[in-house]
């Protein structure tokens, strides 16, 4: 593997800058390292060589006149098959959509664009981002087990140097659970940071859009591309936006980092467990406060989650079910159909508990600035894999285990950053997850920038 892929996004920017390293070396080396790796991960649905090449040449024009843009210009980076991408299919990983093609960028293309970066192609979802395993593709730590979803293809790419960073979407973890069980960091911003304006819904209440990447440097670098308010999207925020690299290397003396007492600690593989309190030690090392906290409300967040997510997704594939319901794959179609059956007295509910939820969360950041929690209850599982049996005998559906970490992150829209921490006795990867305060990435891209 060219020694030029070990680098992280930001450093391959700080040497296509000066000239060190041409976008064209960059794009030749991803396009090489593609070929490959994709026999046996499959994690792009498209990739777009030409394309790719032309804006590499273009970049390293600009840069020679003194045209340079930004951290990321010159930089290859990927699209999770959600983001539109003009002239490009938007596929989803589906059938159903095989053939559509938007005339527009994604907002997030658009800002990447627009920094410089550079589009290699599009990763695998799991179908219209429905499920956390995504099927056709394969973990690059071990090739019979999964990347995690939905955006597995983005994690894929980035651990297999198959592109420098790659964006995906966060509706119950999909950000964070191939983060988590890959190895890369993750990143889900506040809901409102990021536009999502262009990207295929799950479920337009509860998702997020952000990036995988090698580090808490490249997320933050990112992010800072991405960030800002666009009407185009009903949920964007319009806040200003902070320089995220400014305090990174500040370190976290003083910093009081929240530690459950419930909820994240009461069923998970006891090696994820030991490395994560592993982590809360090294984080105490550098000079946190470890400070108890109870969540609350812990027996409510799971219901809320999927009372708000599937009838919002029955929503928007109420027609394209009509139409072509033989089109989906069966562990899609019948969650989407199952949204169809929750009443609006139910989803009404859910948005008011939500509500409540969000107070009181908000409330624990009188006490602690982050809370730092295990991402994924376990490490990453043999492909087909349908349920986990824990210590205790029980046994428990693979979405739940997998989900159940990262749910309060989206129906409370807190940001969250998924760090990894350590490895499994298979050597397979396991992470934490920081979760901030509202609009406050700054504080947790500290925390993960020490760790």
């Amino acid at each position: 593997m060219n020694d030029m892929l070990l680098l992280s996004a930001t450093e391959l920017g700080q040497k296509i800058k000066p000239g060190e390293i041409s976008p064209v070396e960059a794009v030749d080396a991803c396009l090489a390292r593609i070929e490959a790796t994709e026999p046996n991960l499959n994690a792009y649905v498209r990739v777009l060589a030409d394309e790719a090449r032309a804006a590499a040449n273009q970049a390293e024009q600009e840069i020679a006149a003194g045209q340079w843009k930004d951290p990321l210009h010159g930089v290859p980076v990927a699209l999770k098959d959600l983001y539109d991408l003009a002239g490009v299919p938007t596929t989803a990983s589906s059938r159903v959509r095989e053939s559509w093609t938007p005339d527009a960028d994604s907002a997030a293309a658009e800002r990447l664009k627009a920094a410089g970066a550079i589009v290699l192609g599009k990763t695998h979802t799991h179908e219209f981002a429905c499920g956390i395993v995504t099927p056709t593709t394969r973990n690059p730590w071990d090739t019979e087990r999964t990347p995690g979803g939905s955006s597995g293809g983005s994690g894929a790419k980035v651990v297999s140097a198959g592109a420098f960073m790659a964006m995906g979407s966060d509706t119950g973890g999909s950000i964070r659970i191939p983060a988590g069980l890959c190895g890369t960091v993750g990143l889900k911003p506040t809901f409102g940071r990021v536009s999502r304006a262009g990207i295929t819904s799950l479920s337009w209440g509860l998702y997020h859009a952000g990036p995988l990447t090698r580090t808490v440097e490249d997320a933050a670098t990112c992010v800072q591309v991405l960030a800002g308010y666009d009407p185009r999207d009903p949920g964007s925020v319009d806040e200003p936006v902070p320089d995220y690299s400014a305090g990174l290397r500040d370190g976290i003396k003083g910093l009081r980092v929240g530690v459950p007492s419930n909820y994240f600690f009461d069923q998970l593989d006891e090696e994820v467990e030991a490395a994560v309190r592993k982590a809360y030690e090294q984080l105490e090392s550098l000079g946190a406060e470890l400070v108890d906290v109870a969540l609350p409300m812990p027996e409510q967040l799971g219901a809320v989650e999927f009372a708000i997510l599937l009838p919002e997704a029955s929503d928007y594939h109420c027609q394209m079910l009509r139409d072509g319901a033989h089109l989906y794959n069966d562990d899609v179609r019948v969650m989407v159909e199952a949204g169809e059956f929750v009443p609006a007295t139910t989803y009404t509910r859910a948005q008011r508990v939500r509500n409540l939820l969000q107070q009181e969360f908000r409330k624990l950041y009188g006490t602690v600035d982050v809370i730092v929690a295990p991402t994924v209850a376990a490490s990453a599982v043999t492909a087909g894999t349908e349920s986990i049996t824990w210590p205790d005998g029980s046994e428990e559906p693979l979405i739940s285990a997998y989900t159940r970490f990262a749910v309060p992150g989206n129906v409370t829209g807190l940001p969250c950053l998924s760090v990894p921490c350590g490895f499994s006795s298979e050597g397979l990867p396991i992470g934490f997850q920081a979760i901030g305060r509202p609009l406050d990435e700054a504080t947790f891209l500290r925390l993960g920038a020490a760790y």
